[in-house]
């Protein structure tokens, strides 16, 4: 007996108009990478991606009007063609986003984000939800930041108020106490182009200004410089890079009852918008960093939706960094795990990310995700 095949359904066509009021997002879909990717770039049917690895030929073009989000499939060359037949603000918008797919992100003094970086964690905190205590003297937190600069991490990352779900805030005096002399302590013990960069973890602008005075030259900010009134100007003033982060609410109750229309769209409306905010201040979009902030404000369902959609972000035209390091993304017996426990998760997570053309890579464990950088380089190299 013969067996029926049933066609699949057409994808729909591109509209011939598209009202002003509709955001319109380019998610990039089936990345490719070496020599594949080479030939297909070659022949013209596909365009790199941020300048790095990965090829794409189709986006998935998703349209949002209000809560209604629809969306079809469609060939890089036949979206390029739509957006010059539209004309106007929408055809310019989508004009732009196809530049920023496109456009190659550099790291700071121009380094290049061909070979994915990796930020090491160091919280001089009483009270962080992994490590809190373990370097909270600063002896503690210098020995463990030179512990994560030979185990290979590009950025090391200090913090001073844990903004873990339910963590109580600190003021910036007390935050000031705690990091400010492990900045001044790693500034003095290597400048060299070995040693890594380093970040000040803070959503305070004091705290921020003091780091940077004393070496630090990388600001991230959990609130996206929303947090403090000074924080614009002052990142624009000093700061090499700007780590934009979104994270809905605040970290008391953030993970209360968490709500979004969609959650991967509502985090790209609200990180585009921050970075329209800093360019306007002077802070060009070659100095920021997109973070769509998992744990922040989000489910575990938001986690995986964000995760699993870590394409999109390259619309706003930033390099992307992903922190789901010893986060409980693998359901409700991981988030039971201690979070020292939950190390392969990360791993898999992080992946994941690299899978997706993310640039940088925040975690607790560098010499382990390191590691695994490796083989993900040689393979996609």
């Amino acid at each position: 007996m013969a067996t029926s095949v049933t066609a699949p359904e057409p994808r729909p066509a591109l509209p011939e108009t598209v009202p002003p009021s509709t955001r319109i997002y380019l998610r990039p879909l089936g990345l490719i990478a070496g020599a594949p990717a080479e030939r297909l770039l070659a022949a013209g049917q596909a365009v790199r991606l941020a300048g790095g690895r990965f090829a794409f030929g189709a986006c998935q073009v998703l349209f949002r009007e209000g809560p209604r989000i629809t969306g079809t499939i469609a060939p890089m060359d036949e979206i390029a063609a739509w957006s010059e037949s539209l004309g106007g603000a929408v055809g310019e918008r989508i004009g732009a986003l196809r530049q920023r797919l496109c456009a190659p992100r550099r790291g700071p003094g121009g380094a290049s984000l061909a070979r994915p970086l990796v930020m090491g964690i160091v919280n001089v905190t009483p009270d962080s939800f992994s490590d809190g205590g373990e370097h909270f003297a600063v002896a503690a937190a210098v020995e463990h930041a030179g512990r994560l600069a030979a185990d290979g991490a590009d950025i090391v990352d200090i913090g001073g108020e844990s903004v873990r779900p339910g963590a109580a805030p600190v003021e910036a005096a007390e935050e000031l106490k705690r990091v400010l002399p492990v900045v001044e302590a790693l500034a003095a013990a290597g400048t060299g182009a070995s040693a890594p960069a380093l970040s000040i973890d803070t959503r305070h602008a004091e705290v921020m200004e003091a780091a940077l005075a004393a070496g630090a030259t990388i600001v991230n900010d959990v609130t996206a410089l929303t947090g403090d009134g000074r924080s614009l100007e002052v990142a624009a003033a000093g700061a090499d890079w700007v780590v934009l982060m979104h994270m809905r609410g605040e970290p008391a109750t953030m993970n209360l009852d968490p709500a979004y229309e969609d959650a991967p769209l509502d985090v790209y409306d609200f990180l585009e918008d921050r970075v329209e905010a800093c360019v306007a201040a002077g802070i060009g979009r070659g100095r920021l960093i997109v973070d769509p902030g998992m744990g922040f404000g989000k489910t575990a369902a938001h986690n995986l939706a964000i995760l699993a959609s870590l394409t999109l972000y390259h619309g706003i035209g930033c390099p992307i960094l992903l922190g789901a390091s010893r986060k409980g993304l693998a359901g409700e017996e991981d988030r039971e795990r201690p979070p020292k426990e939950r190390l392969p998760g990360s791993l898999a997570a992080a992946l994941a990310a690299l899978d997706q053309g993310v640039h940088i890579l925040r975690v607790h464990d560098v010499a382990e995700t390191r590691q695994a950088v490796a083989v993900w380089d040689r393979l996609t190299g």
